[in-house]
């Protein structure tokens, strides 16, 4: 037992409603900001992790209203029905003003939350950068511990603060519209030089538009796999090389092509190594985040600054102090451990 309600044996060993409680207590628990639940999530996740590490990460990103909500229910159901344990993480938007949100993934995904195989836990993104909860990395430990072969993050869908899901997963998918635009638009979202597949989604609607925009696509990668990122442009066989593909989330089509793909992803990248390179890669980037948020919030804690930010705040708005030298001021009041 770790903490007063998180049971490791519960989550890792149990099936069924039991471990469903447990998961649910266990990522609540993560997401408590109260520094007594912060050091039990500490110590549920030194528990954990020798059993993580086995499952898929696959994210999955596109602009608003593209279907990423459906497709998901439509891959988790083709997933479960091969006798794979499927968990969702959707991270639903908060409201800049209320700092609310609806949450409302699990009932667009009805048929997905009925399967005993599969589990979906929204998240409100709270404002972080990326569209990625706080604590979805430290979520997806969890959900492989409970033993979840795939591990599906759906993000925010908004522009280039997408690309933070590609820091968490193990291959990262682009949701396009068929009529989204040219590629040299598709390019600048920022999120294209990071996809590792590319699926153009709703190609049932309008089947001509899709194949243009899959072939414009197509090129756009090529062009930016020569000038951009670097291990895109190698003719090696051993590596993979972004895919463009069609499919219909809605009518299910699509999707045995779209599995083949991520299934050959991941068997190259294992075979190459490059899987756990760049989970290793993505773990000391989640130290360092973390190192930096924590220093953050210990500097924004700190006596002497609470007590001399009101003033500076005050005169930086005014443009009676340059920016600059109220942070040099704010911090020197941090290191010297004084008063203003």
């Amino acid at each position: 037992m770790v903490g007063p309600s998180v049971s490791v044996d519960a989550l890792v060993k149990a099936r069924g409603a039991v471990q469903r409680r447990a998961i649910a207590k266990a990522i609540t628990l993560l997401e408590s900001t109260r520094a007594d639940h912060r050091a039990q999530g500490d110590e549920l996740l030194t528990a954990l992790l020798p059993h993580t590490g086995q499952s898929l990460r696959l994210g999955i990103s596109g602009v608003p209203g593209v279907g990423k909500s459906t497709f998901i229910e439509a891959l988790g159901v083709y997933l479960v029905e091969r006798g794979l344990r499927v968990a969702v993480l959707a991270i639903d938007p908060s409201s800049t003003v209320s700092g609310g949100s609806i949450l409302g993934d699990k009932t667009r995904m009805e048929r997905l939350s009925a399967l005993d195989n599969a589990y979906i836990r929204p998240s409100p993104s709270s404002g972080t950068l990326g569209g990625v909860a706080e604590k979805t990395r430290e979520a997806m430990l969890v959900c492989e511990a409970a033993g979840y072969d795939v591990v599906l993050v759906e993000t925010v869908g908004v522009g280039q603060s997408e690309t933070a899901v590609h820091g968490m997963t193990d291959m990262f998918c682009v949701l396009q519209l068929p009529n989204a635009g040219d590629d040299l638009q598709a390019i600048k979202k920022g999120v294209m030089e990071l996809a590792d597949l590319v699926v153009i989604n709703k190609a049932d609607i309008d089947p001509a538009a899709a194949t243009r925009a899959r072939a414009q696509i197509q090129s756009a990668l090529r062009v930016y796999g020569q000038q951009g990122n670097p291990q895109h442009a190698l003719q090696d066989a051993s590596v993979w090389h972004p895919e463009v593909i069609q499919i219909s989330g809605l009518k299910g089509e699509g999707l045995d092509r779209f599995w083949d793909c991520v299934s050959r992803f991941r068997t190259l990248q294992t075979a190459s190594s490059r899987l756990q390179q760049r989970r290793q890669q993505q773990s000391l980037a989640w130290m360092w985040e973390r190192i930096d948020a924590g220093l953050k919030a210990a500097f924004r804690a700190h006596p002497g600054v609470r007590e001399a930010l009101p003033a500076m705040t005050q005169a930086v708005g005014q443009g009676q102090l340059a920016p600059s030298t109220a942070a040099r001021r704010l911090l020197a009041l941090a290191a010297t451990g004084t008063t203003a």
